[in-house]
């Protein structure tokens, strides 16, 4: 009704009349077209239901940030194996060592020493095997010197087979380890470069549309880190666990080495005692 007066009292208005007559049509539709606004899609600010989640994540990802993806969990995977199975056979092999060693601790000659080895397989019954094979091939030999040399060049080929042997599989650790953070910064680098491409195709720059992609991107670094990180720490734990192991071989060379030193100067020492004790008494006058 108000509105309505308001017309009478401005219809002789020619050009006024008819704006109000407009906005008098579109305030009697006015519930109607609320409606229809409020249905309508507003461009810039639509919002794009999209799972966040790791796995939603993973699900709408670029197939190349995908691949990325994939490679980074099956570096973890590697890693975890490695860890898993290098941790049993070092402490297995330390084990073994400290074991023998204490076996043969005490022996005179190697001969003995492979006689309470009797039945083990190990590092130890190597080094001591190579000793023993030694001396027999050099039996006759008036060289004391050049048999020990031999001796300790087939000991120290043994440590360092047996180094080379523990060492197997370490290398994968530190290659993921220094490769999956640069690989998750590629899926990085090709999700976001993605992003700014439909950025470019859609016309808008909302929260809402650029978000899932830089998400999806980021979290190939984020596996990145999570690959290369453990696999650091476990490389810088077997390290120095294996440098304990082949201090364990060394003390077995040097060993080894003092049993077969010991070895070649008794029969000298035995054939020297008789004539000792045979040489006539002097008495100073």
């Amino acid at each position: 009704m108000r509105t309505q007066k308001v017309w009478r009292r401005f219809s002789d208005i020619g050009p006024v009349a008819s704006i109000l007559s407009g906005a008098v049509a579109l305030l009697a539709m006015s519930p109607a077209w609320a409606q229809d606004a409020a249905d309508a899609p507003v461009i810039g600010t639509a919002t794009l239901p999209r799972d966040l989640s790791p796995w939603g994540m993973y699900l709408n990802a670029d197939p190349v940030v995908k691949a990325v993806l994939i490679g980074l969990a099956f570096a973890s995977v590697v890693t975890w194996t490695v860890w898993l199975t290098k941790t049993v056979e070092i402490l297995l092999a330390k084990r073994r060592v400290s074991a023998a060693m204490k076996r043969i601790a005490g022996v005179r000659t190697t001969t003995e020493g492979m006689e309470r080895l009797a039945g083990m397989t190990g590092e130890v019954a190597q080094f001591l095997d190579a000793a023993v094979t030694e001396l027999r091939l050099s039996a006759g030999s008036l060289e004391n010197d050049g048999i020990k040399e031999r001796v300790a060049s087939r000991l120290e080929r043994i440590e360092a087979r047996c180094g080379r042997r523990i060492l197997r599989g370490t290398g994968v650790l530190a290659t993921i380890g220094a490769t999956a953070p640069f690989v998750g910064l590629f899926g990085t680098v090709w999700g976001i470069m993605n992003s700014f491409i439909g950025i470019s195709k859609s016309h808008t720059t909302n929260l809402a549309v650029v978000a899932p992609g830089i998400a999806e991107a980021l979290l190939a670094t984020a596996f990145g880190l999570a690959a290369a990180i453990p696999a650091v720490v476990i490389y810088n734990v077997f390290a120095r666990s294996i440098a304990g192991y082949r201090a364990q071989l060394g003390d077995v060379s040097a060993e080894v080495l003092r049993l077969v030193s010991r070895e070649l100067e008794r029969p000298a020492a035995v054939q020297s005692a008789p004539a000792r004790r045979a040489a006539p008494l002097t008495i100073a006058e």
